[in-house]
């Protein structure tokens, strides 16, 4: 899951912090531990919404059940209705991707990682 750099709180204030069709990009915080080790809790995520999106890429979508959230999957392959999105860490406690709700649409492609500065290194690309 991830948390948004606006709200300070939680993931249901993003979308009224960033209304759809607005700002380009987004900085999101990363929770959980679904995408270890690419992704650990406590990164941050620029995000760019609308990017055009490849298999392999990372990306991010609003959770079926609950849009008010967003998750950070990998983009597996396209089908009907959006990406097939999986966890890198299928172990993962609380872990959920595709293979629980099918195809998603996607929110926007994960463009640059960051750490706070207390951890190193200090930026990742990407892809």
């Amino acid at each position: 899951m991830l948390r948004s750099a606006w709200s300070g709180s939680d993931l249901t204030r993003l979308r009224k912090a960033v209304p759809e069709g607005g700002r380009s990009s987004v900085r999101v915080r990363v929770e959980g531990e679904s995408m270890l080790p690419v992704l650990s809790p406590g990164d941050w995520l620029w995000v760019r919404r609308g990017a055009r999106i490849r298999q392999g890429d990372l990306v991010v979508a609003r959770l079926p059940d609950d849009p008010s959230l967003l998750i950070v999957k990998r983009a597996a392959w396209p089908e009907d209705g959006g990406w097939w999105l999986e966890s890198d860490n299928q172990r993962a406690h609380g872990r959920r991707d595709s293979w629980d709700f099918g195809p998603v649409p996607v929110v926007g492609r994960v463009v640059l990682r960051y750490r706070p500065l207390s951890s190193r290194p200090f930026f990742f690309r990407a892809r």
